[in-house]
């Protein structure tokens, strides 16, 4: 059993799966850590700061949407804490997972579709590869 697990989540569909694997691993005082990494973009020629400073607004305020929502779909009597950061996520979440101490971290193999499950896999591989710790890499079906 572990005492500290990370959960990254995208707000993919796949919280079940992953819920149902850190129940299963979490010690019964363990922690679970939900984590969720916005981007951020920054300006350029095509777009004014205005415009970029809304976009970052609302993919942080997704970013706290998602945490929220993945935290009400587990039972009660969980310690759970939810962070959400913005930057790079493979990066962001090794940086979390080492400053919180953390002893697993539980990530899909895909996220979203198209171009972003491309993307997050790439990150989910980046991960895998780059931890310190334990990775668990939940295979979505």
């Amino acid at each position: 059993m572990y005492k500290k697990i990370l959960l990254p989540t995208d707000g993919s569909g796949y919280a079940d799966q992953e819920i149902d694997r850190v129940t299963k691993l979490i010690a019964e005082d363990g922690e679970i850590i939900i984590l969720s990494v916005a981007g951020k973009l920054t300006s350029s020629a095509f777009q004014s700061r205005t415009q970029v400073r809304k976009v970052n607004k609302g993919m942080l305020e997704e970013a706290k949407s998602i945490v929220a929502e993945m935290k009400e779909k587990f039972p009660e009597g969980y310690n759970i804490k939810t962070v959400v950061k913005t930057g790079f996520p493979a990066e962001t979440i090794n940086q979390v997972a080492e400053e919180e101490g953390v002893e697993l971290i539980v990530i899909s193999s895909s996220g979203k579709s198209g171009l972003h499950k491309f993307i997050i896999g790439s990150v989910a591989e980046k991960v895998l590869k780059t931890a310190e710790i334990d990775v668990l890499l939940v295979h979505n079906n």
